[in-house]
């Protein structure tokens, strides 16, 4: 007689994330700032401190003056190319202070200490690429030239011990650096929008809200803030489907879900108007990474770090945002098997630890409930479903159109600030998800049309009928511009 089979499951999502539903302001400080609650969404569940603890004043100071333009109107040393000579004189090696921050129980301290990695990660940046700034003044046309290929001593130190608590990579990263752990609110009881953003560190002329750079920052914090629904949806979805609960709920889940990225997609909308193509490759120069980057073909060396061996890190990118990342998960949209598609992988390791545990606790809740199976045996989840597929899609093809009027018109640069080709790897993932919608639309709601007694009605064919043809014409569109941008780059 064979051993019956044991099948494990997954813990549920309030055991695996026990401060879920938890009211933001009660968690506390030794939590990571980027612990998902649905009252937050992907945002930190508090707005990051532009203020570091005294000991930390020498790097303070350098902050307060590197920035191309200064928050007071006046040039910093990134405007005259003095910031690499100002570290090495001023900046003392203060990695043995990063363990003393803790909070009042002597657990640490994750969210100041957050906030040490990201001012250490701009000015990490700041000295690496400010070869690459001066070049690009001087002469746009022969490129980037060469980044410094030795991080010092009082940089790297301190950047890699924050990384190592935070179990991030020790280099400037979207969520924990740049974008959604760097705002602050001009007037807090405002809240959250837009015109309440202000940034805390920037490279060119950031500091101003009126900026392109700023402009850039702050609109994915719009969007980020948009993602507590997006959050609720997806566990409605799975808790129904956990516990075995009517699929009317399940579809009441797939419509929070759409009902946010309707407003994210809004707030992504607003980048044009925000932040000017023209002006992006500006301070785009001080967002590029180290991994397959012309300026940096030996790596970087942190010193007193690893042995001094060289060290590759892929740079800031939006693609390391967890939106589009949590419906791939929960949708399961497969993705091809190419290069392209493992750097999409090696992007997850420069999410927060808490999104990178969701993330993971996600797919595997869709992969053993069973999600895209379920969805497909009735009409009207069929429709949600592709209709948040449609989602993915928009979303996608607005990224490709943005880093095609950004990026790929204005510079023969090849790869993106995250290491990425420049003209192939949007387009990778955007086929894989209009493939599926057509699979999905000929397979399961196309034979409906004809069938006899089908519930695809008139007003569903009126819904689903012109989604579709967007998306074929979309795709055959795609297909034309890569191949003529890749003719014309010699890729």
């Amino acid at each position: 007689m064979s051993p019956a089979k044991i099948t494990i499951h997954s813990p549920t999502t309030l055991e695996a994330f026990p401060h879920i539903h938890d009211d933001p302001a009660t968690l506390p400080h030794s939590l990571d700032p980027f612990t998902i609650t649905t009252t937050t969404g992907f945002l930190p569940y508090l707005t990051s401190p532009t203020i570091l603890p005294e000991v930390f004043k020498p790097l303070m100071c350098l902050l307060d003056r590197y920035a191309v333009v200064k928050e007071d109107g006046i040039p910093g040393l990134l405007a005259t190319y003095e910031l690499g000579p100002a570290v090495l004189k001023e900046l003392p090696d203060l990695t043995d202070e990063v363990d003393k921050l803790v909070t009042a129980n002597g657990d640490l301290d994750l969210f100041t200490i957050m906030a040490v990695f990201r001012d250490y990660s701009f000015l990490a940046s700041a000295y690496l690429l400010e070869p690459c700034w001066e070049s690009w003044c001087k002469n746009p046309e022969k490129g980037y030239g060469l980044g410094r290929d030795v991080l010092p001593k009082s940089v790297a130190r301190p950047l890699y011990r924050c990384a190592q608590i935070l179990d991030i990579p020790p280099f400037m990263s979207y969520a924990a650096s740049y974008a959604l752990f760097n705002y602050t609110l001009a007037e807090p009881s405002k809240g959250l929008v837009y015109s309440n953003l202000r940034l805390v560190r920037a490279f060119e002329r950031g500091l101003d809200p009126r900026s392109s750079e700023a402009g850039f920052i702050l609109t994915h914090i719009d969007m980020v803030k948009e993602t507590p629904a997006l959050v609720t949806g997806a566990l409605h979805v799975i808790e129904t489907l956990e516990q075995g609960g009517p699929r009317s709920t399940v579809n009441d889940g797939f419509r929070e879900i759409l009902a946010s990225m309707e407003k994210i997609e809004t707030c992504m909308e607003d980048m044009w108007a925000n932040s000017k193509p023209a002006e992006y490759l500006s301070f785009r120069v001080f967002i590029f990474g180290i991994t397959s980057q012309s300026m940096f073909p030996n790596g970087v060396i942190y010193d007193g770090v690893e042995d001094n061996k060289p060290l590759y890190f892929r740079g800031e990118s939006g693609a390391n945002d967890s939106i589009i990342p949590l419906l791939d998960h929960l949708l399961e949209i497969p993705m091809p098997h190419t290069p392209l598609t493992k750097i999409l992988h090696e992007f997850r390791a420069y999410r927060p630890l808490p999104h990178r545990t969701f993330l993971a606790h996600v797919r595997t809740k869709a992969e053993e409930l069973g999600i895209r199976n379920y969805s497909l045996k009735d009409t009207e989840t069929t429709i949600l479903f592709l209709r948040t597929l449609n989602h993915v899609r928009s979303f996608r093809w607005r990224h490709w159109l943005f880093a095609r009027e950004y990026i790929i018109r204005r510079t023969p640069h090849p790869t993106a600030t995250g290491g990425s080709p420049i003209v192939t790897w949007l387009p990778n993932q955007l086929s894989a998800v209009m493939d599926m919608m057509i699979s999905i639309y000929d397979s399961v709601l196309g034979p409906q049309k004809t069938e006899e007694g089908s519930d695809y009605d008139d007003a569903c064919q009126k819904l689903v009928e012109p989604m579709m043809e967007m998306v074929r014409d979309q795709q055959e569109k795609l297909a034309k511009e890569v191949e003529k941008w890749c003719q014309e780059r010699g890729v």
